[in-house]
């Protein structure tokens, strides 16, 4: 089947636009009283720190990091980790990184926390920074403190549990989840090296009040930095769909045994839910009475699209390759 390469979907568009505060709009829904509570609280706890390591998501590095961060975190030395890196398409590595130097970011590793990958790179490098840097206000302390940020869901907590794993030989020192908003408050010190001594502050993930555009808020749903619920989780599966189909990664052809892709999401989602037998009985009013009729769970198939897109299952994905190609086009 020839598939048609369609615009961004106007039925995602407006979805999108009804729920997410581009204009301002309901900002406390986004940007909830524990997130600007946490930004201060890193604000008050500068002082004690040395390095800031930021975690963002390897599948969007180049968007939907928080700006606010850069303004309010000042000018302590910064470490950028891009984590999740086993679900994302890393051919173009190179290019990420020669465009996140030309924006000023020298200091960039790629890392999945699930299996420890160059987990090893960041102690060393943090040491560095910090030595190459004046430290304010910490005078001859020889110990190290590290302030941990970035949006929710990114891995911050697992990249903590990771460092802990591979320098301290123990287990978990914060609960890590597979949605936002389980950190929800700057937390007290975690011992994670020995030599040098270093600790490190979690924090609570701080998304943006406000999202540059559309589309950049549709990745940061995809990645699972807001509530499925709150963006529509078929409205995020029509835009999962249109970017796979545009990449030409039919990988979701084959999960789902779907014999050919197709552009069209209430089909796919029809065809997921009955391959995964995930149907409801639904009333209907007719001329003779009510009659029973069976119907596809919609909202059930697009959680299990999102759930296999997000697990890896459908291959890796960088949602930031046009970006890559030049600057991003103006929105219409």
């Amino acid at each position: 089947m020839r598939l048609t390469t369609r615009a961004l979907c106007g039925a995602a568009r407006t979805a999108w636009r009804e729920s997410f505060p581009l204009d301002g709009r309901d900002v406390a829904r986004w940007f909830p009283g524990h997130m600007a509570k946490g930004l201060k609280k890193m604000q008050s706890s500068l002082k004690l720190v040395d390095c800031i390591i930021e975690v963002h998501d390897a599948r969007i590095p180049l968007s939907g990091r928080n700006p606010l961060f850069q303004e309010t975190l000042g000018l302590k030395p910064h470490l950028l980790v891009l984590n999740k890196m086993d679900l994302a398409d890393m051919k173009e590595q190179q290019k990420i990184i020669q465009h996140l130097e030309g924006e000023g970011l020298k200091n960039v590793i790629f890392t999945n926390c699930v299996k420890d990958e160059n987990i090893k790179q960041i102690i060393p490098k943090v040491t560095e920074l910090v030595g190459s840097s004046y430290r304010y206000h910490r005078g001859e302390n020889l110990e190290y403190c590290i302030m941990v940020i970035g949006v929710p869901n990114v891995g911050k907590s697992s990249l903590i549990n990771s460092l802990r794993r591979q320098h301290l030989r123990k287990g978990k020192a914060t609960r890590v989840g597979g949605e936002p908003g389980i950190t929800r408050a700057v937390m007290s010190r975690i011992q994670v090296c020995e030599r040098p001594l270093m600790f490190l502050l979690d924090t609570p993930g701080v998304l943006a009040p406000r999202i540059q555009s559309v589309e950049t808020g549709l990745k940061l749903a995809l990645c699972g930095t807001v509530l499925d619920h709150l963006v529509g989780e078929e409205t995020l599966a029509d835009y999962l769909l249109y970017t796979l189909n545009r990449r030409q990664l039919l990988g979701y052809v084959q999960h789902y045994g779907l014999g050919e892709a197709c552009d069209d999401i209430t089909s796919v989602l029809k065809r997921v839910a009955v391959k995964l037998r995930k149907t409801q009985k639904v009333k209907v009013l007719t001329g003779t009475g009510d009659v029973n009729v069976v119907q596809p769970n919609y909202p059930a198939a697009a959680r299990d699209f999102l759930r296999a897109f997000r697990s890896g299952v459908l291959g890796p994905v960088m949602l930031d390759r046009d970006l890559l190609q030049g600057p991003p086009a103006a929105e219409p």
